[in-house]
């Protein structure tokens, strides 16, 4: 089988790459925009009949498209997340090869939804800023497309490579500074919010699985549980062997990017978004899995713990 996969370098790209390399049935070509891509390609500026050409002379089967923006502005949000989007679409369409397209979505999609409630793929998606609605955006677009399509819709993508600028990210590079100055308590804001966190190996999986099966339309890849931010400290700092105080801050919490461990002297501190969380999910978010379980036999299988461990490894290795 042919897959071609679309931003291998970045951090979900990266752990899919893998594991289509790990499966001996597979023959994967790298399109991206770095220099290390077997195929140099920017899909927001490059034309459909581009790419076109370029698939009818490789012929995948299947094209896996993890690239995309998570940061930046509405333009330049909108021209990485959903203007590539179309060109993918519109070259499939045009081209001869037929091939399968496994988009990579995200919670955010769907925006804030109620306490304790689980999100199916059938919720009416209001996402709550411009990261949500360029992703929407892009679903729709290949929902509409006619393509064979899937799109897998990630909830919140943890473990090994998880970006410093995540909420996990920023937690644990504010303890690796508490623990190296010796700091014996950590005040942290924002510990409050409360995500489903899926370990980016568990997406791999779904998405070789995904590629294979002949599942089509919204499928959600989460744990299917929501950990409070703060839950996630405290586990982080048992494997971190911090033995300081946990302190959250009085303050509301405002945007995460800006309440865990943002240095002062970050421009994204003078400039913080104009939502309450930067995903634009509110406080609450949990994945209902069924769908992945039934149609693409997927189920989790890395817990937090094991993940947190991981991100702490990274941020230890810092220097």
């Amino acid at each position: 089988m042919r897959v071609l996969l679309i931003g291998a370098n970045g951090f979900i790209g990266r752990f899919v790459a893998d594991r289509l390399l790990a499966d001996p049935a597979v023959q994967l070509t790298a399109l991206g925009r770095g220099d290390d891509a077997d195929v140099r390609f920017d899909l927001a500026t490059g034309s459909p009949g581009a790419l076109t050409r370029f698939l009818d002379a490789v012929h995948p089967g299947v094209v896996v498209n993890c690239a995309g923006a998570t940061r930046g502005g509405a333009r330049e949000l909108t021209r990485h997340n959903t203007v590539a989007v179309a060109t993918v679409c519109e070259a499939l369409r045009r081209s001869g090869c037929g091939a399968r397209l496994v988009q990579i979505g995200c919670g955010s999609e769907y925006g804030p939804s109620q306490p304790g409630s689980s999100t199916a793929e059938d919720a009416v998606p209001r996402p709550g800023g411009p990261y949500g609605v360029s992703k929407l955006a892009a679903t729709e677009l290949v929902l509409g497309s006619g393509l064979d399509a899937v799109v897998l819709r990630v909830f919140s993508p943890a473990g090994p490579g998880t970006p410093a600028g995540s909420p996990l990210g920023r937690l644990a590079e504010a303890m690796r500074r508490a623990m190296q100055s010796g700091d014996g308590e950590l005040k942290l804001g924002g510990l409050g919010v409360q995500r489903d966190f899926i370990d980016v190996r568990d997406v791999a999986r779904a998405v070789h699985a995904a590629s294979l099966s002949a599942a089509q339309g919204v499928i959600n890849i989460g744990s299917g549980r929501a950990v409070r931010l703060r839950d996630a400290a405290a586990v982080l700092a048992r494997v971190a062997g911090y033995g300081g105080a946990l302190h959250e801050l009085d303050a509301p919490p405002g945007p995460l990017r800006a309440a865990i461990g943002h240095p002062r002297g970050d421009s994204e501190h003078t400039n913080p978004v104009a939502y309450p969380y930067p995903d634009g999910c509110g406080s609450w978010q949990q994945a209902d899995v069924r769908t992945a379980r039934d149609r693409l036999g997927w189920r989790p299988r890395i817990n937090l713990e094991e993940s947190l461990a991981d991100i702490w490894m990274e941020a230890a290795c810092r220097i």
